[in-house]
């Protein structure tokens, strides 16, 4: 079902987009609305499915996590594991930041972040290479990334 949005809503998520911690205030002001028109509008959004909560970007290489691999994980014998026991314990590993049930060469592919390339290392030989029925695993090295903020319909 799709939801339809107007200006102002488009407008208050591309804002949100920008700086989810505004106040429904602050918001309104930049909107020229008022703060109980700019919040009944968030609430209608987030009841809609359309705002979907709030969250704060870490910045991993401050924090002293400056590789990021993404995997391509093929599963040796897909009847034999099933794809929820691998999930629940992929998802365990605390280095793994996305995981991504996908179609295609590989079943799934997984956002790593780790120290370094030492780091990595362990992870992978230690963690992921253990985990129930992997089998094809191949990584590809973040050398930069472009954040862009997608289509607002």
């Amino acid at each position: 079902m799709s939801f339809a949005l107007d200006d102002l809503d488009r407008a208050i998520l591309r804002a949100l987009r920008e700086d989810a911690t505004q106040s429904a205030g602050a918001l309104g002001r930049k909107l020229h609305l008022s703060q109980p028109a700019t919040w009944r509008r968030i609430k209608r959004l987030e009841e809609a499915g359309v705002l979907v909560g709030r969250r704060i970007d870490l910045d991993h290489t401050a924090l002293g996590f400056g590789v990021t691999v993404f995997l391509g994980i093929k599963l040796a014998a897909k009847g034999r594991v099933s794809l929820e026991d691998f999930e629940r314990a992929v998802t365990a590993i605390p280095e793994v930041q996305v995981v991504q049930h996908v179609l295609g060469l590989f079943d799934y592919r997984v956002r790593v972040t780790a120290r370094d390339l030492p780091d990595f290392e362990r992870v992978l030989r230690r963690r992921i290479m253990t985990l129930p029925g992997v089998g094809q695993v191949e990584a590809n090295v973040l050398l930069s990334e472009e954040r862009r903020p997608g289509p607002l319909g």
